[in-house]
């Protein structure tokens, strides 16, 4: 990455020192593990590119925004809805939480066994590594689990902008009610943070570009269905990740381009893995950026990722918002009911999550699944148990892991995903 960006990220207050050994990690693993790939699409060479800008270019667009008057609001989780933010003339960003950091600092501060998540986004935030943290005008949390609601008290005596949003633990009525308090209570902390008031056209616009956001990721998860399979679940994943950091039109284009590649790709029956290749669907935890480790040692261990039922996949993209409101007030309801539909396992009971499980295993022929867990999830974790009980029930082989973002059990994970993949060969 220029050296160009150094005194942008010093000025943004970075550990250059620090900022550097994460830079250099990230371009190693990114070397290995997705530029060592066979028959890669040519269009994910955008995403190269990207993932080569991450906290450069991108950054500078920022930046460049503020300068003109644009709010930058960041975001750890899909609950945040980003047409609120578009339609007030902010920009909505996914922040750092995928890599172990400054974990000594961290632990001063959280427990040790902390959800694997939660002490990644501090860890970014007290080893000064995160630019978009850095940039944001607004950091959103949000009361998802036990664990995120107490370390926002944390968090916030870090940073002088977060606001933290209260969502629903059941689908009820009064569920609802409470999203559509705090959905309009965000849209007044948005307008009040960017002086912009939110009117009739700039919501059904924000409607309709975070729409077309989905609906090539759609496009790309239904190509997915054919075998030979035209793109790695790795290169998939990735564009699932840059969903939340690249600039919403682009995306869109970028993904429409490798679709239409993969379309060929399905009509010649060329693959990335041969015909018959055992199938696997990923469930459980958000995967986000560098968080490669999971996918990388499933694929490498003679299977291929066909989708995701994840926050960064399928569950936190499935469902449009309805464009047909004519107010505010309808578009704010249609909104509510997009994201109520979000089958995060901090709901109970869940049956809605375990039904899309089986759905997605059928339409993409998944061969079984892995259920993905992050080290001290307590929601997931404790889901995963019934949902692998429901699964042999339906005859779908399933595996549990536990894991985190550290490579101290890899060896451990490959041993165990090879006997899997054997299992779903035999």
């Amino acid at each position: 990455m220029s050296d160009a960006y150094r005194s942008m990220w010093k000025e943004l207050g970075l550990d250059l020192e620090a900022h550097d050994m994460l830079l250099g990690v990230l371009g190693n693993a990114y070397q290995e593990i997705y530029l060592s790939q066979k028959e890669r699409p040519e269009g994910m060479g955008y995403f190269d590119f990207v993932m080569s800008e991450v906290h450069g270019l991108r950054i500078k667009e920022l930046l460049d925004e503020k300068a003109a008057g644009r709010k930058i609001v960041g975001s750890y989780c899909v609950f945040v809805p980003e047409e609120i933010a578009l339609a007030a003339n902010a920009t909505l960003v996914g922040l750092c939480s995928g890599a172990d950091f400054a974990t000594e600092e961290v632990e001063k501060l959280l427990p040790r066994n902390t959800c694997a998540l939660i002490k990644s986004a501090f860890g970014f935030k007290l080893g000064k590594v995160c630019p978009y943290l850095e940039s944001a005008d607004m950091i959103v949390g949000e009361n998802t689990c036990d664990g995120k609601k107490k370390a926002y008290e944390s968090l916030g005596h870090l940073v002088d902008n977060l606001y933290v949003m209260d969502l629903p633990q059941v689908k009820s009525e009064n569920g609802r009610a409470l999203l559509r308090a705090e959905y309009f209570r965000f849209k007044a902390a948005v307008e009040k943070l960017t002086g912009s008031v939110i009117t009739t056209e700039s919501l059904k616009a924000a409607i309709q570009t975070v729409n077309a956001k989905r609906k090539a990721i759609h496009r790309l998860s239904a190509l997915r269905e054919a075998d030979p399979a035209p793109i790695s679940g790795l290169d998939a994943l990735l564009a699932n990740q840059v969903f939340f950091y690249d600039n919403p039109a682009r995306f869109t284009a970028s993904v429409n381009k490798i679709c239409d590649e993969l379309e060929k790709r399905i009509e010649a029956r060329q693959g990335v893995f041969p015909a018959k290749t055992p199938r696997i669907l990923i469930s459980g935890c958000p995967q986000a950026v560098p968080n490669w480790k999971l996918p990388f040692i499933v694929e490498g261990s003679g299977a291929v990722i066909v989708g995701e039922e994840s926050c960064v996949g399928e569950r936190g993209t499935r469902n449009l918002t309805s464009e047909s409101g004519q107010t505010v007030d309808e578009m704010m309801a249609a909104i509510v009911d997009r994201y109520f539909q979000v089958d995060c396992a901090i709901f109970t009971p869940n049956a809605e999550r375990l039904a899309h499980i089986e759905e997605m295993a059928a339409a993409y022929r998944a061969d079984g699944v892995i259920h993905y867990g992050l080290q001290f999830c307590q929601p997931y974790l404790m889901e995963a148990i019934p949902v692998e009980k429901a699964l042999e029930k339906k005859n779908i082989p399933c595996l549990r892991i536990e894991t985190d973002y550290s490579m101290e059990d890899a060896g451990q994970l490959k041993t165990r995903i090879e006997a899997f993949v054997e299992q779903l060969k035999g």
